[in-house]
């Protein structure tokens, strides 16, 4: 069903403002910005005092998604005045509707109201009404419907160019959405399947009846199966932490801790495990407390080490604790190759790995997102800065504790 409009009747000053008025349907996003700017161009050729736009729900239930009052219905209180009648009218027949009420012979002038009902189409389809009401007249004329059909035919057109861009929004989110699942079950059966496949793959070696393995082989096929093992866990671990810490259930335990007695006893340990790392730590602030979840501080720092271990190895790797501005400042800085930085502002998005420097290296793209939710879930914050063939800094910001004055930080 369409509008029929005959623009012959139209006179150049009312042809000028229907022009203006499909200029703001075309180039206004935002449609109550658009819509006030169509009731102060139509008010200059088509007088009315109060104009409101109804949309019809599946119950039947008109809302109101528009009104203005700017003529001289402006201070009235009575509901009539917003045209609900007249809308109900136009969205049951299908067609202009023209109303006016009957207050008592002794009323004032303005008591009278003269409605104009105009449905709005939407793909087609009926979706809802636009009323015009004039306090005291006068009635609406044949040229004057036909300029409101003009007006309600372009707000219709801002609808259903506001339903298509919603629309297509939704569909574009869809359509990321059906990607990012799709590549997290492609990447999760990749990472799964490794440790899988060696674990499966080894097991099954040592159960063979038809060879016997010397002993040295069998303790190396062990510790095959224990490493990958110990892989499989950590990738089930990020994942379910990743999970906690995207919802926002992830409970942490924080209490006053002191960093250089933590990061001491963690580095030492470190020092043992990664050994293709020159790691060391320097304190430049002693007694240095924050509130902080000890072990998931741990688990940020096994993180960028491990990282480090992955990305620069062989390099030199510095921590470093120190003080600025009451705050703990946590810095780890390697001597490897750096990072491009067009990848700098991915680099703690969940899933992310940098591509030249992912061949060969084993990893999910969980552990900086993880490093990033959990230093923000223990009120600090976490960068990254990196020069190509010099090496990457991470550094944490946390709020030191309140029994640590600055001077002992000194």
């Amino acid at each position: 069903m369409a509008l029929k409009v005959n623009t012959d009747s139209l006179r150049p000053n009312e042809l000028e403002a229907v022009y203006a008025i499909s200029r703001v349907v075309a180039e206004r996003m935002d449609i109550d910005d658009a819509l006030d700017a169509i009731t102060q161009l139509a008010r200059e050729v088509f007088i009315f005092d109060n104009a409101v736009i109804y949309f019809v729900h599946q119950s039947d239930e008109l809302e109101p998604v528009f009104a203005r009052a700017i003529g001289r219905g402006r201070s009235t209180p009575s509901d009539l005045s917003w045209g609900d009648i007249a809308a109900r009218e136009v969205i049951r027949k299908g067609v202009n509707f023209t109303h006016q009420s009957q207050p008592s012979p002794d009323a004032d002038r303005l008591d009278r109201q003269y409605f104009l009902g105009l449905p709005m189409l939407v793909s087609g389809n009926i979706v809802g009404a636009l009323v015009f009401i004039r306090f005291g007249g006068p009635k609406y004329t044949e040229s004057q419907i036909n300029l409101a059909e003009f007006i309600v035919t372009h707000i219709s057109h801002l609808f259903e160019r506001q339903r298509l861009v919603a629309r297509i929004a939704n569909l574009e989110a869809e359509r990321m959405l059906a990607r990012l699942q799709e590549d997290f079950i492609a990447m999760v059966s990749h990472e799964l399947n490794t440790p899988l496949g060696f674990i499966k793959g080894y097991t099954t070696t040592l159960l063979r009846d038809d060879t016997e393995w010397d002993e040295e082989t069998r303790i190396e096929f062990l510790n095959i199966i224990d490493e990958e093992a110990d892989r499989l866990s950590e990738l089930i671990d990020n994942l379910l932490d990743s999970s906690r810490l995207q919802a926002g259930t992830m409970a942490l335990d924080l209490k006053p801790t002191y960093l250089d007695e933590l990061m001491g006893n963690e580095v030492k340990r470190l020092q043992k495990r990664y050994n293709n790392l020159n790691l060391s730590l320097e304190c430049k602030a002693k007694n240095v407390s924050v509130l902080a979840d000890r072990r998931r501080l741990v688990q940020v720092l096994d993180n960028l080490v491990s990282n480090a271990s992955k990305y620069a190895p062989n390099s030199d790797l510095n921590i470093t604790i120190d003080t600025k501005d009451n705050q703990a400042v946590i810095m780890v800085s390697d001597t490897g190759p750096g990072i491009p930085e067009d990848h700098l502002k991915h680099i703690f998005d969940r899933f992310y790995r940098v591509p030249e420097r992912s061949a060969g290296v084993r990893g999910s793209g969980l552990g900086l997102f993880i490093c990033q939710r959990l230093i923000r879930a223990q009120k600090g914050e976490i960068g990254v800065s990196s020069k190509l063939n010099q090496g990457t800094t991470f550094t944490i910001k946390l709020a030191t504790s309140d029994n640590n004055t600055a001077e002992e930080n000194k």
